[in-house]
């Protein structure tokens, strides 16, 4: 049989590369039956990451007659995480599109990438809900949060 082709070694992610971070508490109740956070505990903890950001004071993305609302989201699990401790899940905005916008996450408990993920938002009207384009001055606001070009 043919073997695949070496892939090249992704980087490991490095929390300094996510321009917003904010800190959680592992909880008991967290732990699945092998005694490590359950997988569905990543997208809260991803979500924790999003809404901080969103309401920091000084952002202010709200948009009267509009949300955000989540349509995609993807979580890749790199390591187990255990209970006690705390993690730090890093957040950075990674591309516009007309209505809707990419965060990339990361969480990391003692230094170490646990999961990575990404979430797309989208813009939408609260009376068609039906997406309407990002008002320039979001994607201004929103861009102190972007992923440091390569």
């Amino acid at each position: 049989m043919n073997e695949p082709p070496d892939r090249p070694a992704k980087p490991s992610p490095d929390l300094k590369d996510y321009p917003h971070r904010v800190t959680d508490v592992v909880r008991f109740a967290d732990l699945d039956a092998q005694g490590h956070v359950n997988n569905a505990v990543f997208a809260t903890y991803f979500e924790a990451g999003r809404v901080d950001m969103f309401r920091l004071p000084d952002l202010s993305i709200g948009i009267p007659g509009a949300t955000f609302v989540l349509a995609h989201t993807e979580i890749s699990f790199l390591q187990e995480l255990r209970w006690p401790g705390a993690v730090e899940v890093g957040s950075r905005v990674a591309k516009f599109g007309r209505s809707s916008f990419l965060i990339e996450h990361a969480v990391f408990k003692d230094g170490a990438c646990a999961a990575t993920g990404s979430a797309t938002m989208v813009l939408i009207d609260q009376a068609t809900r039906r997406s309407r384009p990002l008002p320039d001055a979001i994607v201004a606001k929103l861009s102190r949060f972007a992923r440091a070009p390569a």
